[in-house]
């Protein structure tokens, strides 16, 4: 658990802070009294939850091409930051496919860049790199991987991402463990949770097809995925960056997910949801369209739960209602910075029973 106002006035840098996952930390880092900067892309779905949360804030430097190492370079030395979250990435597995270009550019040389940059910071005591779930060689046994399983990825998008693990344990290895900086990287299972418009999502996909009387196209209902709450792996995130600040001797990789009898289908899904957004038509696919994609996905979480006390807090049903109430609320017209901080307040209060330190 978190020491009392462990976060209060630290300088955190989070890259990718405009996106989904990075909307929601900023959020919540700077509920706990953090001095957060960013480093990004401008938003690039309208909506967007960055600009939800922020309305009337303007961008100013936190802006930057992280494939610019010369920009890079110039807002870590501006920042100073004492700890990192690297979550900045071409995120998508089907974009991977369009962009493979971009997408190695982006996730392994972006990595690069941001890690050559923070040798040279005094400052630097932490260093999250958020890979993915899909950086192991994926044989579809149907075993939950654990962290020293062999890193592979059948497309670019999970092949870039092993790749930017395997340059994070370089870089430690090499840079910063003898600085006495911890670094690890932090491979979480599928995301879920209010705020979410990228394409090529199952949830963005299905609110777009809900709330406009579409049908909804899914390719592959029988693919089983570690779905979980955004606010699951982000206290994980938080409470590794912490522990390394005290001990960066710490793993060098933690996997972050529900527990692997929670795992569920995109059908399985779906049909759960089906009582929060009520009579769409849902065409089902058999598989194999489209490029191709793990069937079968899971995540051994045993080392955070050991190292880090972290445990799952939502089931899949309680992340399902939360994510449709947060986007029925919010259509709604309820504030999104509310919605969200109605969330963490829940979460909270499950992850830090009454009298223990947040």
């Amino acid at each position: 658990m978190s020491a009392v106002g462990f976060w209060q006035g630290k300088r955190v840098l989070l890259t990718g802070h405009t996106g989904f996952k990075g909307s929601w930390l900023s959020l919540r880092l700077e509920e706990a009294g953090a001095e957060v900067h960013g480093l990004a892309l401008a938003p690039d779905t309208e909506p967007s939850l960055y600009r939800l949360l922020h309305s009337g804030r303007s961008d100013g430097p936190d802006i930057v091409e992280i494939r610019d190492r010369d920009a890079v370079v110039a807002r870590i030395k501006a920042v100073q930051p004492e700890i990192v979250f690297h979550f900045a990435a071409q995120p998508l597995v089907r974009a991977g496919y369009r962009l493979p270009v971009e997408t190695f550019e982006t996730n392994v040389q972006g990595t690069v860049h941001l890690l050559d940059a923070l040798r040279e910071v005094a400052a630097v005591r932490s260093i999250v790199v958020i890979t993915t779930d899909k950086v192991y060689e994926n044989e579809e046994t149907g075993k939950p991987f654990v962290e020293t399983d062999p890193l592979g990825g059948h497309d670019p998008y999970s092949a870039s991402k092993a790749a930017a693990d395997i340059v994070t344990a370089s870089y430690r290895r090499s840079f910063f463990a003898a600085k006495g900086i911890g670094v690890a990287t932090a491979r979480a299972g599928n995301v879920i949770g209010g705020g979410d418009w990228a394409a090529d999502r199952l949830i963005p996909d299905a609110v777009r097809a809900f709330t406009s009387g579409q049908p909804l196209d899914i390719r592959r209902p029988e693919a089983i995925r570690p779905w979980q709450h955004v606010l699951e792996p982000l206290h994980g995130y938080m409470a590794l960056a912490e522990a390394l600040w005290a001990n960066p001797d710490l793993a060098p990789a933690y996997n972050f997910g529900p527990d692997p009898e929670n795992a569920a289908t995109v059908r399985t899904v779906l049909e759960l949801s089906a009582r929060h957004f009520g009579d769409t038509e849902i065409r089902w696919g058999d598989g194999q369209e489209g490029p191709h994609e793990a069937g079968y996905l899971m995540l051994d979480s045993h080392r955070a739960h050991m190292d880090l006390g972290i445990r799952p807090q939502f089931t899949l049903v309680e992340t399902l209602a939360r994510t449709w109430t947060w986007y029925s609320r919010w259509q709604a017209g309820a504030d999104a910075r509310s919605l969200c901080l109605d969330d963490i307040r829940a979460y909270r209060s499950l992850a830090n029973p009454p009298g223990v330190p947040a």
